[in-house]
């Protein structure tokens, strides 16, 4: 068996900005999955992780646009409708392509149950930004009209934002680490998982809240023994000073760096901080590396080349 690596996707791998048509999203997928056939020749077995943020937006957007002819569901299951939709997306791209180049391997989506403290301060300070970009006219509307949290995306447009405690525990860890042990890749922890907390009897509650996918990659990296982490975004490297004329790319940092940086408000927390976060957390307890980079850049990154920001203890 090979080593372990989880790749965490950006909900963009799928749509941009949510409101690409089908068939985009479709074409999106495969070139998302064309950067994990490298990695399968390298033989790592490989967790897939992805985001959510604009297609659980939509499903928002939906159940409130419909509510007064169908049933509306709440955001967690919102989010488990998105697990479904974006896995079997990347599941057919991914199944597809290895197949044409002659590799023997199973691709299994599996819908994912993540652990959350009740009492995480996230509850009272949402951060998490979800569903599409909106002018800063549209979001006052929004804000006055349905009562929306909405923060700006530097660079990117006004976004709603929501509750996002840190993850505890993924639920179907034992799962996806024996099926990797099998030789299949698994597609999980879409969008962060859907959140739960444990009650007092043992059983599982859903609550409403977006757990940032970065950080329950690293928490599922840990939990099935991955030794990387590979985060694809939007840009090429981590940048000091983003968007602003002094900016400064990075190229490797080490963790106390990253704790440096992230402690002089470099990494804001609705868009890069997450991602920092999860990276030291991955590294500090027992991860070897993080790579974040894009699409573009991905798969020469996990060679060493190009453009990325690689992280290490």
């Amino acid at each position: 068996m090979g080593r372990k690596i989880v790749v965490a996707l950006g909900g963009n791998a799928i749509s941009m900005k949510g409101t690409d048509p089908f068939e985009v999203q479709v074409e999106r997928a495969k070139r998302s999955m064309a950067i994990l056939a490298p990695i399968v020749e390298e033989n790592w077995q490989i967790a897939v992780t992805h985001g959510n943020g604009p297609q659980v937006g939509n499903a928002l957007r939906r159940v409130e646009l419909s509510q007064h002819e169908v049933v509306p569901m709440p955001l967690s299951i919102c989010g488990a409708t998105t697990q479904g939709e974006i896995g079997v997306l990347l599941a057919l791209a991914l199944g597809n392509k290895l197949n044409s180049m002659d590799f023997n391997h199973s691709v299994a989506t599996i819908v994912t149950r993540v652990v959350v403290d009740p009492n995480d301060p996230g509850f009272k300070k949402p951060s998490k930004f979800i569903g599409r970009f909106y002018t800063y006219e549209e979001a006052e509307k929004l804000i006055r009209e349905q009562g929306w949290i909405m923060r700006e995306d530097i660079g990117r447009g006004w976004r709603r934002v929501v509750a996002s405690p840190w993850p505890k525990e993924i639920v179907e860890k034992q799962a996806i680490k024996n099926l990797m042990n099998a030789g299949m890749i698994i597609i999980s922890t879409g969008g962060g998982g859907i959140p739960v907390i444990r009650k007092r009897d043992g059983s599982l509650e859903p609550v409403d809240a977006v757990i940032d996918k970065d950080r329950a990659s690293a928490v599922l990296a840990l939990d099935i023994g991955a030794e990387k982490l590979l985060i694809i975004t939007s840009i090429d490297r981590v940048s000091l000073n983003f968007s602003k004329p002094e900016q400064i790319d990075l190229s490797q940092m080490t963790v106390s760096d990253a704790k440096e940086y992230y402690k002089e408000n470099h990494f804001p927390p609705g868009s890069m901080g997450p991602k920092i976060e999860a990276s030291i957390y991955f590294i500090e307890n027992g991860g070897k590396e993080v790579i974040i980079t894009s699409i573009e850049q991905a798969t020469k990154a996990q060679k060493g080349k190009g453009r990325f920001t690689r992280i290490i203890p």
